[in-house]
Order: C-alpha cells, then sequence, then structure tokens
C-alpha cells in the first residue's frame, strides 16, 4: 500500500465525526462532492469501503471504526501540538515515552530495561501499554508508541517494515513454593509427570521451548492454566496453584515478592527479549538511550 494521505484521512475522520458529508464539506469549504471524491481515494487505497449509507445518514463499516480510532490519535495529538506552540511551551515538560511491552513478557524484564529512563527523575514521563504484540506492532505502526518489547522478532513477518534489536537473554528455571518445589526436587524432571503445572499461553516462544523440553523428556505435567499475563501467573505460582517458568534474571524478586523458590534450571530453554521500532536509529533520544544506540 502506497504511503498514507493524510489530507484525505482527515477528511474521512470529519465526514465520520459529522455522520454527514455535507456538514463535513460545510467545515471544510469544499463541496460534498469533492470530499466524496477524496473518501473514495481513502478506500480504494485500503481496499475496502469505510462508510456505509444508511438512510439519510452514514455509519462505518468494521475498518471505519478502526480507522476513525487511529485517526482520533493522530489528529488529536496534532491538535495538542498546535495548541503548546500557540502556547510557547512546545519545548516545556518532561520527554513523553510511550512503551508497548507484550503480554506474555514478565513486567519485572521490562522494568530492567525501562529503569535507566525513569533513575534521573521526573525528566521522563512513562506511558506503557500492555497488550498482545500483534495489537502493540499495529500501533507502533502509526506512530502511537515509542518501542515495543516483545519476546520474538517481529516486522516483516508480521507485515511491518520495522527493525529489531536484541536487548537480552537469560536461563530459565521452574519455580514453585517452598513445599511444592521441595517434593518436585527429588527424581527431577521424572517428579514433573502428573505435576501441576502453569504455562504461558500456546504460540509463545518460551510456551514452544517448553513444550519441546517437555517432550524431549517424555514428560506429561498436569497443565493446570496456560495464561497471556505473567503477572497473573505468577500470582496463581503464588498462591500453590502449580509451578511455573521464569528467567532466571528476576529469581531475587520472584524469592522475595512472590515467597517461591526455584526447583531447577531447565537446560536448554531460554528467554530472550527484543525491542522493536521504525527506524534503525530511533529520532527518540530516550529509546536510543536504552538501546545503547
Amino acid at each position: 500500500m502506497d504511503s498514507l494521505n493524510y489530507h484525505h484521512l482527515q477528511y474521512f475522520w470529519l465526514v465520520a465525526h459529522e455522520g454527514s458529508l455535507t456538514r463535513a464539506a460545510k467545515k471544510l469549504r469544499l463541496s460534498p462532492s469533492t470530499v466524496s471524491a477524496q473518501l473514495k481515494l481513502l478506500e480504494e487505497q485500503f481496499g475496502q469501503p469505510l462508510l456505509h449509507r444508511r438512510g439519510r445518514g452514514l455509519v462505518l463499516t468494521e475498518l471505519g471504526r478502526t480507522s476513525l480510532s487511529y485517526a482520533d490519535r493522530i489528529f488529536n495529538t496534532g491538535q495538542e501540538l498546535t495548541e503548546r506552540v500557540r502556547q510557547g511551551d512546545a519545548g516545556a515538560g518532561p520527554v513523553q515515552l510511550r512503551v508497548g511491552v507484550a503480554d506474555v513478557l514478565p513486567k519485572l524484564v521490562a522494568w530492567r530495561f525501562l529503569e535507566p529512563a525513569l533513575a534521573g527523575g521526573p525528566s521522563v514521563h512513562l506511558i506503557c501499554r500492555a497488550a498482545s504484540a500483534e495489537r502493540l506492532v499495529a500501533d507502533l505502526a502509526v506512530h502511537d508508541l515509542d518501542v515495543v518489547l516483545t519476546d520474538a522478532p517481529v516486522g516483516l513477518a508480521r507485515g511491518l517494515r520495522a527493525f529489531t534489536h536484541p536487548i537480552s537473554r537469560s536461563p530459565v528455571a521452574l519455580y514453585a513454593r517452598p513445599s511444592a518445589a521441595q517434593a518436585l526436587k527429588k527424581g527431577f524432571p521424572e517428579s514433573l509427570g502428573g505435576a501441576p503445572i502453569l504455562l504461558p499461553s500456546d504460540g509463545t516462544t518460551l510456551r514452544r521451548s517448553l513444550d519441546r523440553w517437555f517432550a524431549e523428556r517424555s514428560l506429561r505435567p498436569l497443565v493446570v492454566a496456560e495464561l497471556d499475563d505473567s503477572a497473573l501467573l505468577k500470582t496463581l505460582g503464588r498462591a500453590g496453584v502449580g509451578a511455573f517458568a521464569m528467567p532466571t534474571r528476576v529469581e531475587d524478586e520472584l524469592v522475595g515478592s512472590y515467597g517461591v523458590v526455584p526447583v531447577a534450571l531447565l537446560e536448554g530453554v531460554e528467554e530472550r527479549v527484543f525491542a522493536t521500532t521504525l527506524q534503525r536509529q530511533p529520532s527518540h533520544a530516550v529509546v536510543r538511550q536504552l538501546l545503547g544506540l
């Protein structure tokens, strides 16, 4: 798809909010036919309709609702910039850093990456969003995020021209409440057969590695839960619902905050973290600092 024409997008944005070509054209000081023609060009570029006529009004299609959500952020941000320039304080205040963290990543790992940006005091205003990698990459593509942290490289494989930066890797161990850990250590790894365990969701990099590790040893633990949210996974582990795998880099926090202890290192299993940006050399100074560029 060619580069997005923001004039066409603005026409769609106004039509969607006004619910009428005539009212939007009046605001734009253009004829309704001109606005209609520009809107059709945008729909042709997207390959799908954005609006349907219903009676005398217009309603958004599913793509129209998605497009309007992005357009709101784009033009609202533009209006905020215009207002700040008008007030003469465009350079005032902390630097905003917008980070997306994939659900499957332990938040303690994300914090290790972000900590240097916040160590200098309130000079950085952090906005952190947790969601699926697919959703976060879509937000990155429309410049709604500055960097995305994931457990696997993204970019061309997801239809996005982006750059992936490996930022860390860590061995993975199994953790459980002390009483459960004591029992699992006896005869490990065979002790895992039929033992309750918590796993990250199917399709994640860590899950694939764990499935392979179990299969290579012909082990069939009792999978009690599969979870997208790593914080919930640790909470269930603390409650004794089952053992769970986590990178050893956060072991101190796991032991101190969740009261679990290591059972054993899972040989050959590791967790990797990647940062994805739209530029090889990001324009955002804080992102460059965090990536060591």
